[in-house]
């Protein structure tokens, strides 16, 4: 029998499943709606304990040397996170630098809340996917 505590821990960490298929399709449905950007968009693998077919959204900044990778915020939670990664040093842009770092940051947003519209859509039809 399987206590609740060790469920609950089980799942603490563990962001909702969504497949790297899925993000990769999502991601370029969010291409195709025309949206440009400077960096390099990707969706790789994400490390899961276990071992499910999951997948982490990132963005690798042109304009920064920096990346900011999307994920869902917790277990069976639909809303959605983007984490900036850190910089082992000061950025000093010029103005048009600046612009063109703010403009990927945009695309970052709403990238994000794209993410965590479908899979709110998907959530909502649940039990309508074939798998």
């Amino acid at each position: 029998m399987c206590d609740s505590g060790d469920m609950d821990e089980k799942l603490e960490d563990s962001p909702p499943r969504r497949s790297l298929a899925q993000l990769k399709e999502w991601v370029q449905e969010f291409r195709d709606q025309g949206h440009l950007f400077a960096g390099q968009l990707k969706v790789v693998e994400q490390e899961d304990a276990d071992s499910q077919d999951t997948g982490l959204v990132v963005m690798n900044l042109m304009n920064a040397r920096a990346s900011i990778y999307m994920q869902p915020q917790g277990y069976d939670e639909p809303l959605w996170e983007a984490t900036l990664t850190a910089r082992p040093d000061d950025l000093s842009l010029t103005p048009h630098e600046m612009a063109s770092l703010a403009a990927e940051l945009v695309v970052a947003g709403n990238l994000c809340s794209f993410l965590q519209w479908k899979s709110l859509e998907w959530d909502r039809e649940s039990g309508t996917h074939s798998v």
